[in-house]
């Protein structure tokens, strides 16, 4: 399950986010999933944690937007793998980062996402 970017038609991603202070990364999982896609322990389990933390850096035009003056380069992230409960879970993009969804293999997610974010995709989805 895979969501398509609100400001880039074709770009598709995970949802993703960062933590708030003190929040420990699987509760960070939950809270992202849920505002970024609706979807809640009613709807999935999660079912794996990746074990290492995945870095990537960002292209220099996502620097100059999110880098806040130089002191960001990229992002560090903790993967979580999660399965859906029922057949008929439906998520509900949130319109702000996410306006729509669809299921996908991992090989056809690694060819649609930002493409500096694709080793990193790559790694964690196993075909590096």
């Amino acid at each position: 399950m895979v969501f398509e970017r609100s400001d880039g038609a074709g770009s598709w991603q995970l949802p993703q986010g960062g933590l708030d202070a003190g929040e420990e990364p699987l509760a960070g999982a939950w809270r992202e999933l849920r505002e970024e896609t609706g979807l809640g322990p009613d709807d999935v389990k999660v079912v794996a944690e990746h074990p290492d933390w995945i870095a990537y850096e960002w292209t220099p035009d996502i620097m100059e937007m999110h880098g806040r003056a130089g002191k960001r380069r990229g992002q560090v992230q903790k993967w979580f793998f999660f399965d859906v409960l029922r057949p008929d879970v439906e998520p509900s993009p949130d319109g702000s980062e996410f306006v729509a969804w669809q299921w996908v293999e991992p090989t056809w997610l690694i060819d649609h996402v930002p493409e500096f974010r694709r080793a990193a995709y790559a790694k964690v989805l196993g075909t590096a």
